[in-house]
């Protein structure tokens, strides 16, 4: 039989302190593996809170950014437009003060008798035309009507050198063109019901419909926006 032997007071302190030791050492290597996974943790806790505090600030830089340029953008077009509209502006009372210096100037074209004469001529023998019919009326200014009898003579035998058909024009002394006007006829045909203003004022109205592009392409130059042309 083997015999059991008694620890002494220092064998059994010995393995105490042994235990305590290894106890300690465990829990030791046991906190420093905390602190090392907290660390970790930690960084990458960190690491996230920094990416997103970055990705928030990049968004908010960008939304800024693109409000930003989108302002720059309007008022870009704002001032544009603006500076569009004021140039337009400006090229239209252009327009129109030479239209208006023109129409002042109507005046002028009646002076020379023979030279007006010769006018009322082709807006006699323009109706002439236009109508087609063997009787019409001529309605003048009253202070025209010998310049317009004389017009009406040589207009109806050019109209018949031309065409081979006779017209025939008296003046309609019952509606004469008002005094006011610059000058010019208005040719009537179809009983009274259709009429051809050919006074000064009308014909130049329609010079300044027919020739508003041309005068633009003058004092402006070629419109580079522009895609269709008449």
């Amino acid at each position: 039989m083997s015999s059991i032997h008694a620890l002494s007071d220092d064998q059994v302190g010995q393995e105490l302190r042994k235990m305590t030791a290894f106890i300690k050492q465990e829990a030791e290597e046991k906190a420093r593996e905390i602190e090392i996974k907290a660390n970790e943790e930690f960084s990458m806790e960190k690491g996230k809170l920094v990416l997103q505090e970055t990705d928030a600030i990049d968004a908010a830089y960008a939304k800024k950014f693109k409000q930003a340029t989108m302002s720059q953008q309007i008022t870009r077009s704002k001032v544009a437009n603006k500076t569009r509209l004021r140039v337009l502006g400006a090229r239209q009372e252009l327009l129109d003060d030479i239209f208006q210096a023109a129409e002042k100037r109507l005046s002028e074209g009646t002076e020379d008798k023979g030279r007006y004469e010769g006018i009322l001529k082709d807006l006699i023998l323009e109706g002439f035309y236009a109508m087609n019919e063997p009787e019409l009326q001529i309605r003048a200014r009253k202070a025209d009507y010998e310049l317009v009898k004389n017009a009406i003579e040589k207009a109806e035998g050019e109209h018949k050198e031309k065409t081979g058909r006779e017209v025939k024009a008296t003046i309609d002394e019952e509606n004469e063109v008002a005094e006011g006007s610059a000058g010019g006829v208005i040719i009537v045909g179809g009983n009274g019901k259709i009429d051809i203003d050919n006074t000064l004022e009308a014909r130049l109205d329609l010079l300044k419909e027919s020739a508003l592009p041309a005068m633009r392409k003058a004092l402006f130059g070629e419109n580079p926006n522009r895609k269709f042309f008449d």
